[in-house]
């Protein structure tokens, strides 16, 4: 396929970051064992890949701002784009040496995103999409999956975890979706469940309280793959909220039922 100037430039910040990571994740292994851990090392690993993404973006369009997860937000020159920017989603797997991660790279201009990045440096899967131009797996195109029946769909989904979230209204979400789908998966990196249900291999998605670096780089492979996400007003900038819900056009719909009902309950 042929890829854009813009998605050349993301593309080759995003594997240089991503050699950096496969190389430390390689460490985690060994400092597992350790009385301290591997947490010190962890967060440093994330840094220096935040470092690598910034410098290289900012080589090769110096005007952008720039929104990661470590650095916060930079103002640039040209105030129309700003980058979005999780330099490893997925830490908690990091950390404990599971191979599940990601580097998010989104692109906003004048508040839509018009290019997204999700890449995993263990598998190698690298999943791209601009606004109009489709989303692809390497140099193959993405259409999200075209099951119609709930009884079908296997759901991705975000958890609550220690002091984060409404537990209780995470467990009555679940006890709404989890009798009328065929399973529920939790792996830990949003950007991975948007691009997973972009390339069709979840049918829905839904999480709440995520940061925009979570949601802009895997919410524009999902729309591009002919999908729908929203947050749970159906409003079409959940990264700025960070509740998001995404599907094909009738598991967002009938996921969005359920959740609603949960609410409310």
């Amino acid at each position: 396929m042929l890829r854009s100037a813009l998605l050349n430039v993301m593309i080759k910040a995003a594997q240089k970051a991503g050699r950096t990571l496969k190389r430390d994740f390689g460490e985690v292994e060994h400092l597992q064992v350790s009385l301290k851990g591997p947490g010190n090392f962890v967060t440093a690993a994330d840094r220096r890949a935040e470092e690598i993404l910034c410098a290289e973006l900012a080589a090769a369009r110096p005007g952008y701002g720039f929104v990661g997860e470590e650095g916060g937000k930079r103002h640039g020159t040209d105030e129309t784009h700003t980058w979005i920017v999780d330099p490893l989603d997925g830490t908690s797997n990091f950390l404990h040496g599971i191979p599940h991660f990601a580097i998010s790279i989104g692109l906003e201009r004048e508040g839509m995103i018009v290019a997204g990045l999700v890449y995993n440096p263990i598998s190698d899967e690298l999943f791209t999409a601009e606004r109009g131009k489709g989303a692809f797996l390497n140099n193959q195109r993405l259409r999200v999956a075209a099951r119609k029946r709930l009884g079908d769909a296997v759901v991705a989904c975000g958890l609550p975890h220690m002091g984060r979230g409404d537990l209780e209204l995470a467990n009555r979400e679940i006890a709404a979706v989890q009798p009328k789908v065929a399973g529920l998966r939790r792996f830990g990196a949003a950007s991975l469940d948007l691009a997973w249900l972009a390339a069709g291999r979840f049918d829905a998605f839904w999480e709440r309280q995520l940061s925009p670096w979570d949601i802009a780089g895997g919410l524009i492979l999902v729309r591009e793959a002919g999908g729908y996400v929203t947050d749970f007003e159906q409003g079409d900038t959940p990264w700025i909220g960070g509740d998001v819900v995404a599907g094909n056009e009738t598991m967002h719909r009938e996921l969005l039922r359920l959740l609603k009902t949960a609410a409310r309950s």
